[in-house]
């Protein structure tokens, strides 16, 4: 306890200020990155084509055909999930619901994939 007040009274005003500037450097990054706007279409691919483009506004549920069998995806309250997938370990039905543009969930044993896009597409480090 005693080296812990000791550490905190070396550090000045400039230390503080470069804290501070950080701090508000990381929640500017986590509004401006994690917060991203609702997304208002969806996109499923299938072998890499588009397979179906859909509006969120409305419910809906669609089997998509694979390599391995059919992934049905869901699509309720403007945010979409991958109900179910014949791959075996399930990645894409743990994803959850997705809602907001630039989210993904990849079936990659069926070569199926559910995206979130809004009116600007986001691009991530994945794409070149």
């Amino acid at each position: 306890m005693n080296a812990y007040r000791s550490a905190i009274a070396l550090l000045g005003r400039g230390d503080w200020a470069v804290l501070a500037t950080g701090a508000v450097a990381v929640m500017a990054l986590v509004v401006h990155y994690w917060m991203s706007p609702a997304g208002q279409h969806l996109v499923i691919k299938r072998g890499g084509n588009v397979f179906l483009t859909a509006s969120l506004a409305r419910a809906f549920s669609v089997e998509v055909p694979g390599p391995l069998g059919v992934t049905q995806v869901e699509v309720v309250n403007h945010r979409a999930r991958v109900r179910s997938d014949p791959g075996p370990r399930q990645l894409c039905v743990h994803q959850g619901w997705i809602s907001h543009e630039g989210e993904a969930a990849i079936c990659l044993p069926n070569q199926v994939s559910v995206e979130i896009v809004g009116q600007v597409r986001r691009y991530d480090s994945l794409n070149y």
